[in-house]
């Protein structure tokens, strides 16, 4: 005589089934906090735009002094427009590693020697691989007082993602301000450095006013992602808290 099979047997016990919904609870939960964490990092990234944006096109302001130089930080200070007078070391010049919209070349690295003897780096702007002999860019010197006007940077130690500044070879791959300093023999330098600014040098090199400014906002995007994903996780769970309660009824 054939028994017929016991489907109830195959099923989920009661006790997995519950572990199960509150699996599915605890994963609903942290995907919600993850969205509201996105939301709160778009609250921050619009803030910080804002902040960069205002800094960047308001009236330029006298580059932090030595005594200031232990208050610069990136969140307060990077992308400030900023003006310094002084006198460029022009053979202590130092050539970067760049990749910019006009080719691969060299962001042209000068200290600027102020009245105190103290000196501020700038990036005087680009000059293109061809053009890095300063021999073939004569004219492009600014001699005597100058006043420079550009964007405060955060320095960038040791080297790029990729490459690694060697020092003693003099091959330089960031604008990595200390190093550069101790290379070149400039003692009191500012722990930041000077993009300068769009004004056309003499004979049109360096190229400056080449900063790049973008930071990636999608974490409106990320949050609706999370909140999705949450949303689907709760109408399982609901969906199968339903079957249960029907299986209880039917009991």
């Amino acid at each position: 005589m054939s028994v017929a099979p016991d489907k109830s047997a195959r099923r989920p016990s009661r006790a997995k089934r519950a572990f199960f919904c509150v699996c599915l609870a605890l994963l609903a939960a942290i995907l919600a906090a993850l969205g509201t964490w996105q939301v709160q990092r778009l609250a921050w990234k619009s803030g910080l735009i804002a902040r960069v944006d205002q800094r960047v096109h308001a009236p330029p302001v006298p580059a932090p002094a030595q005594a200031d130089w232990g208050k610069v930080n990136a969140a307060d200070d990077e992308y400030r427009r900023v003006s310094a007078t002084g006198a460029l070391a022009n053979d202590k010049e130092t050539l970067v590693y760049a990749s910019t919209a006009l080719g691969p070349g060299y962001w042209v690295m000068t200290p600027l020697t102020l009245a105190d003897g103290t000196a501020i780096l700038v990036n005087r702007g680009f000059v293109p691989i061809d053009r890095r002999d300063p021999a073939t860019r004569r004219g492009g010197e600014l001699s005597g007082p100058v006043e420079i006007t550009g964007l405060i940077r955060m320095t960038e130690p040791k080297g790029s993602l990729l490459q690694a500044n060697d020092a003693a070879a003099d091959r330089w791959y960031s604008r990595d301000v200390a190093a550069i300093a101790q290379k070149r023999g400039v003692a009191a330098i500012a722990p930041y450095f000077i993009d300068a600014g769009a004004s056309a040098n003499p004979g049109g090199l360096p190229v400056g006013g080449l900063t790049i400014i973008h930071f990636p906002n999608n974490h409106l995007v990320y949050a609706i992602t999370w909140y999705g994903l949450a949303a689907m996780a709760l109408a399982l769970l609901l969906f199968i808290l339903r079957g249960e309660m029907g299986r209880g009824r039917r009991a």
